[in-house]
């Protein structure tokens, strides 16, 4: 059985799942779905369409499927749907999806979201993300797995962020962050890999000296960026990281991709 404090509204409709904690002074709209064993602290609204999974916590503040900002919101019933086992510290705020962007906010399993962070609409996040406090994404973002983004830094919307990155502190990330990249700066550039994340995902010494030589390559060789993205893709075979940063470039569309501050690229 769920617990529901006496002072928390939760309306018709709303589906709470077994061994959740509804506490003082939260508020549930008709529409949402409150996983298995989820604890909303106090002080919490979900809104709108959202379904939150199983083994959540949800300190006070926080406001989950909200409207997009966004001026085109007609009021229309898209999603917002977090994954099982994320963590939402005081002020987060996550909004629902806008028609013209597919309609749903995604966030993976397992995130961890400091205090006043926030996701916009029509982002999807992967699994395993960490934002650090106030971190923000504009909408229609993209981020993978395994992420860092660092305190007081904003992701401009469109913007992809590929899996395994780490974001610095205080960055304006304005450009496609390649999987396992590493920014740092007021207008974030590229500055290496995530050698740290890349040892916690059990990379090997050969696996990380293959990568290592791939992005000096692509990003420090000789002649035009373009001429170094040919040759580099005959590298695509040499690790599966290769090849998932190719593909990322490859499938790049509105944003430009993040480079080396060095004047090289």
């Amino acid at each position: 059985m769920a617990t529901i404090d006496p002072t928390a509204r939760v309306a018709d409709g709303a589906v709470i799942g077994d061994g959740a904690i509804i506490g003082p002074y939260c508020i549930v709209g008709a529409h949402a779905v409150i996983g298995a064993n989820c604890r909303l602290i106090s002080h919490v609204q979900v809104m709108g369409h959202t379904t939150v999974g199983a083994d959540c916590t949800i300190s006070p503040f926080v406001a989950l499927g909200g409207a997009p900002q966004d001026l085109s919101y007609r009021g229309e019933p898209t999603r917002l749907e977090i994954g099982a086992g994320c963590t939402m510290r005081e002020g987060v705020t996550m909004n629902v999806g806008t028609v013209k962007g597919g309609g749903l906010t995604r966030v993976g399993e397992r995130g961890f979201f400091m205090n006043n962070s926030h996701v916009g609409h029509d982002c999807f996040v992967g699994n395993d993300a960490i934002f650090a406090t106030s971190a923000t994404l504009g909408g229609h973002c993209e981020i993978g797995d395994f992420v860092y983004i660092g305190g007081l830094s904003a992701v401009h919307q469109f913007t992809r962020v590929g899996s395994g990155v780490m974001v610095g502190g205080v960055c304006g990330v304005r450009g496609d962050v390649i999987p396992y990249g590493l920014v740092n700066g007021q207008y974030a550039a590229l500055e290496g890999l995530n050698l740290i994340g890349m040892k916690r995902r059990k990379f090997t010494r050969e696996r990380l000296a293959a990568v290592r030589s791939f992005y000096q390559a692509l990003f420090h060789g000789p002649g035009m960026f373009a001429d170094r993205l040919e040759r580099a893709k005959a590298m695509a075979n040499d690790d599966p990281a290769i090849a998932e940063i190719l593909r990322f470039i490859a499938e790049g569309k509105h944003r430009p991709l993040c480079l080396p501050d060095d004047g090289k690229a």
